[in-house]
C-alpha cells in the first residue's frame, strides 16, 4: 500500500509540475489601462480632455425661476387681459468643445434653451412669432403659455470663420445688464450666419457676415384677408395672409384696384459688417446691415364704382432695401467699484425695426403692438407701407437710444440701471394715399380714413410715435453662481403729435366712427363725444432666482 501511494502522489507532482510549465508558455492578455479624466488648463478654467482624444469639453448651464408682475388695463378676453402675473422655469445646457490646431482653435458650441412660461410678457407672443415657443390650446391657457424650446446657439469657429447659429454681430449691448429685454436696442440673440473676423492686432477686429433675413423681419402694413379694410395682418388666424392694395387701370383707362400679396419671400441674406475694439478700458463697435424687403404678385384685381377689371393692370411693388448703423461703448469703471461698467449705445434705420430695436418692449413679427392689454393707444411697427398710387414701398424710420450702468456695492450685492428713448416715423403722403383708396375702394368701416374724413386725424394706423423705457434692479449673490434679484421697469409710448381714439375708454371704436369735430374734440353720427389720448404708460415688476454651473 506504500508502493502504491508513493506512487500516486509522484505522477500527482509530475502533472501538476508539466501544467505549470505548459501555462507558462501560454500568453498572457494584460487588462487594459484605465484612462482617467484629465483636466485641459488650455482654455481655461473647467475644461476637461475628452478620453482618447485631444478635445477638450466643458460643460455648463443654468436653471432659472422668475415671476412678473405687469399692470393690465382691461379685463377682455384680448391680448391676456386681466393677467397681472406670470411665471417661467427655464433651463439651459451649453457644451463647448475646442480643440488646438495649427491653424488656431477649432470650436463648436451647442446651448439648449427650455422653458415653460404662463401669463403676460413670460408667455412670450415674440417666441411664439418666431417659432422657438410653442402654446398651449386650452380654454384657461390658450394665449397664456408658452412652452420654449430653442436651440439657442450651434456653431463651428475655426480661422476667423463662424459658422452656424450664434448671436448677430450686428448686435452690442444686447440687454446684458437687464432681467428680460426692455429697454430699446437690438438683441438677436440666435440666428443662421456664416461670418469671418478679421484681427488686426492692438485690439482691433473687423467682422463681415452673412445672415438668416428670417427674424429681421417686420411685416410690410396690409391686411389679413384679401380686400380687407387695411388695417393690418392678423397672426394666428387659419388662411392668412397679408394684402395691400394698388391703384390699376383696366383697357380703357379706369381705375380698378390690385391686391398684392405682401407677405415677404425669403431671396437675399442680411448682411452685416462690424467693426470693434477691446482694450483694458473697455470696447467700442461701429456695425451696419442692409437687408432686402420685397412683395409678391397681386392676388386679385377688383373692380369700384362698376368698373370693368378687363385688361387691368397696376404697378408692382419692387423690392428695396432696409438698412442699420448702430454705435456701441463699454466702458470699465474699476475706480467706483470693482466690476463697475457703463453701456452707451445709439442706432439708426431706415426700414429695419429689428435691428434699431424700436419694439424690443412692444414684441415682433407683428404689425402693431401695445404696451400692455388694454392700453389706450398703440404703434404700427412696419418696417414699410406699399404707397397703392405710386406702388412703391415706402420705408418706415426709425432710431432709439440706450444706456446702462452696473455697480456693485459690495461683492455680493449689486445693481444696474438702464433707460432709453426712440422715435419711429411713417411717410405723410403713402398714409394718406392709403386712407384715399381705403374710401374710394368702399370701405368706409376702415379704421385708416381717407385723409378728407373727419376722423383721419383720430386714427391710430401708422402714425408716429415715440417711446421711453427706464429700469432698474437689485441682486444678491450670497455664494457664488447664485443670484437672487428684482427688477423694476417703467415703459411709455405716445405720439409724436396729435391724439388718437382713446381704446381703453373707448374699446373698437375706431376713427372710421368720427362724423365731425368740434372744438378738437371728435363726436359719432349720434353726437356723442369721443375720448382720445396722446400717451399711455405701464410698469413691470419682476423677481428672478438664478443659479450658474
Amino acid at each position: 500500500m506504500k508502493l502504491v501511494k508513493s506512487l500516486l502522489l509522484g505522477s500527482a507532482a509530475g502533472l501538476t509540475v508539466v501544467a505549470a510549465a505548459q501555462a507558462a508558455d501560454l500568453p498572457i492578455k494584460k487588462a487594459a489601462p484605465v484612462e482617467y479624466v484629465r483636466v485641459c488648463s488650455t482654455h481655461g478654467a473647467g475644461f476637461f480632455y475628452i478620453p482618447g482624444t485631444d478635445t477638450c469639453l466643458r460643460v455648463s448651464g443654468r436653471a432659472r425661476f422668475q415671476a412678473t408682475y405687469l399692470q393690465s388695463y382691461t379685463r377682455g378676453t384680448n391680448n391676456n387681459g386681466g393677467d397681472l402675473t406670470g411665471y417661467q422655469g427655464l433651463g439651459r445646457l451649453n457644451l463647448d468643445a475646442r480643440t488646438a490646431t495649427g491653424y488656431g482653435t477649432l470650436r463648436a458650441f451647442v446651448r439648449f434653451d427650455l422653458s415653460y412660461g404662463t401669463g403676460p410678457f413670460l408667455a412670450s407672443g415674440t417666441a411664439r412669432n418666431a417659432g422657438t415657443g410653442f402654446p398651449a390650446f386650452g380654454v384657461d391657457t390658450f394665449g397664456r403659455v408658452t412652452n420654449g424650446v430653442n436651440l439657442d446657439k450651434a456653431f463651428i469657429q475655426f480661422a476667423g470663420f463662424t459658422a452656424g447659429r450664434a448671436a448677430s454681430f450686428f448686435d452690442f449691448y444686447a440687454h446684458d445688464l437687464e432681467f428680460i429685454a426692455s429697454s430699446l436696442g437690438s438683441d438677436i440673440s440666435s440666428t443662421n450666419l456664416l461670418a469671418y473676423t478679421a484681427t488686426f492686432g492692438q485690439g482691433f477686429s473687423a467682422t463681415l457676415s452673412m445672415e438668416d433675413p428670417l427674424l429681421r423681419k417686420t411685416p410690410i402694413y396690409g391686411s389679413g384677408a384679401v380686400g380687407g379694410n387695411f388695417t393690418g395682418y392678423q397672426i394666428f388666424v387659419p388662411n392668412s395672409g397679408n394684402f395691400t392694395p394698388v391703384l390699376g387701370t383696366n383697357a380703357l383707362g379706369q381705375p380698378v384696384i390690385a391686391d398684392y400679396d405682401v407677405i415677404q419671400r425669403q431671396r437675399l441674406p442680411d448682411f452685416v459688417g462690424a467693426l470693434r475694439y477691446d482694450a483694458a478700458w473697455g470696447s467700442a463697435q461701429i456695425s451696419a446691415a442692409v437687408h432686402e424687403i420685397n412683395t409678391a404678385n397681386a392676388n386679385q384685381v377688383r373692380s369700384f364704382g362698376g368698373f370693368s377689371t378687363v385688361g387691368a393692370s397696376a404697378p408692382r411693388p419692387g423690392s428695396d432695401y432696409g438698412w442699420a448703423v448702430q454705435g456701441g461703448l463699454k466702458i470699465n469703471l474699476p475706480f467706483i467699484a470693482a466690476g463697475d461698467l457703463l453701456y452707451l449705445q445709439g442706432s439708426y434705420g431706415e426700414g429695419a425695426i429689428r435691428y434699431t430695436g424700436y419694439n424690443a418692449w412692444l414684441g415682433g413679427y407683428t404689425n402693431f403692438a401695445t404696451l400692455a392689454a388694454g392700453t389706450s393707444l398703440g404703434s404700427s411697427l412696419v418696417d414699410a407701407v406699399v404707397d397703392p398710387v405710386t406702388g412703391k414701398l415706402d420705408l418706415s424710420t426709425s432710431w432709439t437710444v440706450t444706456a446702462s450702468y452696473l455697480h456693485y456695492w459690495t461683492p455680493e450685492w449689486r445693481s444696474a440701471v438702464f433707460g432709453s428713448y426712440g422715435e419711429m416715423s411713417y411717410g405723410k403722403q403713402s398714409r394718406a394715399n392709403l386712407g384715399l383708396v381705403n374710401q374710394i375702394g368702399g370701405f368706409a368701416t376702415s379704421s385708416l380714413p381717407s385723409p378728407f374724413a373727419a376722423g383721419y386725424a383720430f386714427s391710430n394706423q401708422i402714425r408716429d410715435t415715440n417711446q421711453l423705457v427706464v429700469g432698474a434692479n437689485l441682486i444678491w449673490s450670497p455664494v457664488r453662481d447664485l443670484d437672487i434679484g428684482l427688477e423694476g421697469n417703467y415703459a411709455r409710448l405716445a405720439t409724436q403729435s396729435g391724439r388718437v381714439i382713446d381704446q381703453n375708454k373707448a374699446p373698437g371704436v375706431t376713427a372710421a366712427s368720427v362724423a365731425s369735430v368740434v372744438n378738437g374734440v371728435p363726436f359719432t353720427a349720434a353726437g356723442v363725444a369721443l375720448p382720445t389720448t396722446s400717451a399711455t404708460d405701464t410698469f413691470q415688476i419682476r423677481m428672478r432666482v438664478q443659479r450658474d454651473f
